[in-house]
């Protein structure tokens, strides 16, 4: 059964930085788009970065763009979310998700095209 389980969530403050894991497990997951969202309590869920299956291309919400970067271990079937120069506004549970790729370079930004979610990790940005 595929599985997706995100880790290193938790409380920082306002310029710090975090680094969530997720690892796959269940399948492989080379042949999927991953992507990375996030809740904030009383918001719909949004997309905040994805990466292709090879790794080599990447796209981010504007919110996050020169803070956060996504990068991908396929032989470790594992996705990273670099999180610096945190801010109040990042404070959220963030999930992991995989999205069956048309090709190389595929970039899913709907969660509607994302089947495989984790549960979540929280992430909390004091000021």
């Amino acid at each position: 059964q595929a599985q997706l389980v995100e880790s290193g969530g938790g409380l920082v403050q306002a310029g710090d930085s975090l680094r969530l894991s997720c690892a796959a497990s269940g399948r492989t997951f080379s042949n999927y788009a991953m992507g990375w969202f996030r809740q904030a309590p009383g918001k719909e869920r949004e997309f905040v970065a994805v990466v292709s299956v090879s790794g080599g291309f990447a796209k981010f919400a504007d919110s996050v763009k020169g803070r956060f970067t996504i990068s991908r271990d396929n032989a470790k079937n594992a996705v990273y979310l670099q999180m610096n120069s945190l801010e109040p506004e990042d404070t959220a549970l963030y999930y992991c998700a995989a999205a069956p790729a048309r090709n190389s370079y595929t970039l899913p930004l709907s969660s509607r095209e994302y089947i495989y979610w984790g549960q979540g990790t929280q992430v909390t940005v004091s000021s």
